[in-house]
């Protein structure tokens, strides 16, 4: 009879916890999709008021940049979701290789098909579809599940080093030539924070930068638009009025819009001469519209992102899911960093979007996968953390504190002799 009970008791217990969680959000970081969620909201703001002056002198219509836009992010979204929920991220362990070839496929099928725009081969129809947004994601994958096969080998100079220094020099160089500053060096330098990450030693880290940068050059000797931008770069730190033309228009933005702005949709820059607006210099939008207020809370919207995912890093049940999640955040951020910079003329201009805010397809979708990828590896963390403590919170209170009717005592005869 007390078996019965108690047993009873445990699985009523086991039964109400799962009525109470959701099978569909359990594990969802909560602070990481909000803060996606703001940022893509704030990034629709600013890209209508970016693009309706240039979409209707281009396009004759105000608003067809901005439903294109939102278009993109449906189908973000779902991508996103389906990541999240259906696609558990320890089948990137056989799919890496596939992904990568593929990239590198699309990345060399660009010479051949790709269309020159404002001075440069990025996309494979009509501005859309960029392989080098894929190959930042897929480097990310890959490089996780290339470190860990090899992780016995990583720090040797011939079997660990080499193969690595070749490889991303490789990929570096097929996107720096496009030209896609921004990218080569976003795909550089996350290589070298995804070794650190799986553990090598700083001098092995030292040697890694060096290779690359060697290799890099090497592939791109013929290339000089890379070094007409370092020259410009050079040049503007020490005047800033000597700086590009983009460079110095957007910095007259930021000096338009004060502390506080002159208001969403007010920007006067964005009429009178700053170069696509919606795309590379959304940001001197931002800043013209938003004031150094506005900026400073979008900085400290990535920095909050990046702390989400180094969290989930740090929790992930695995050396596979620390490296894609925390790769995954600083890539992100990283993003962010070179526009934002690169419009300031603290660093080289690269010519690259803000994620989440810039108008662009394939980057936007991209790094929708991204965050869908991370919250799989947080929901999967979340499981772990379930599984572990499962035992223990099957307790039996044996004092009736359950609401139930108490376990009986046993009952002992009464011994009436003598």
């Amino acid at each position: 009879m007390g078996e019965r009970v108690a047993f009873s008791m445990i699985n009523n217990q086991g039964s109400a916890s799962e009525k109470k969680s959701n099978p569909i959000l359990m594990g969802i970081d909560v602070p990481l999709a909000a803060i996606v969620f703001i940022l893509i909201l704030f990034g629709l703001l600013m890209v209508y008021s970016a693009s309706w002056d240039f979409s209707f002198r281009n396009e004759g219509s105000d608003t067809s940049i901005f439903l294109r836009q939102l278009l993109w992010l449906g189908i973000g979204i779902g991508a996103m979701l389906g990541v999240t929920f259906l696609i558990d991220y320890h089948r990137w362990e056989k799919w890496s290789i596939w992904l990568m070839i593929g990239t590198i496929g699309l990345l060399m099928f660009l010479f051949f098909i790709g269309k020159p725009f404002l001075g440069s081969t990025r996309a494979l129809i009509n501005q859309s579809g960029r392989p080098s947004e894929l190959a930042k994601y897929a480097t990310i994958i890959y490089l996780a599940v290339w470190l860990i096969a090899r992780r016995e080998v990583l720090n040797s100079w011939i079997l660990g080093l080499s193969p690595l220094i070749i490889m991303l020099g490789f990929l570096g160089a097929l996107i720096y030539v496009q030209p896609d500053l921004s990218a080569a060096i976003t795909l550089v330098t996350l290589g070298i924070l995804m070794f650190a990450l799986a553990g090598s030693s700083l001098q092995r880290i030292l040697v890694l930068v060096i290779g690359m940068f060697l290799v890099g050059m090497l592939f791109v000797s013929f290339s000089t638009t890379g070094n007409r931008r370092m020259n410009e770069y050079s040049l503007g730190i020490v005047e800033p009025t000597k700086a590009s033309d983009h460079v110095q228009l957007a910095l007259g933005s930021f000096i338009q819009g004060g502390w506080f702005g002159v208001g969403i949709g007010n920007s006067a820059t964005k009429l009178t001469g700053l170069p696509i607006p919606h795309t590379d210099s959304i940001f001197a939008v931002v800043g013209e519209e938003t004031g150094v207020i506005g900026t400073t809370l979008l900085i400290a919207a990535y920095i909050f992102l990046l702390w989400r995912c180094l969290i989930i890093s740090a929790n992930a049940p695995d050396m596979l899911g620390r490296l894609i999640a925390g790769g995954l955040g600083f890539w992100i951020v990283m993003e962010a960093l070179i526009n934002m910079g690169g419009l300031t003329g603290t660093l080289p201009f690269a010519g690259n979007v803000l994620p989440f805010v810039s108008y662009g397809g394939t980057n936007l979708i991209i790094t929708l996968v991204a965050v869908g990828t991370i919250l799989n590896i947080s929901r999967q963390s979340t499981q772990k953390q379930k599984e572990r403590t499962q035992p223990f919170n099957a307790v039996v209170d044996l004092r009736g504190r359950h609401g139930r009717r108490r376990i009986p005592r046993p009952v002992y005869p009464t011994n009436h002799e003598g």
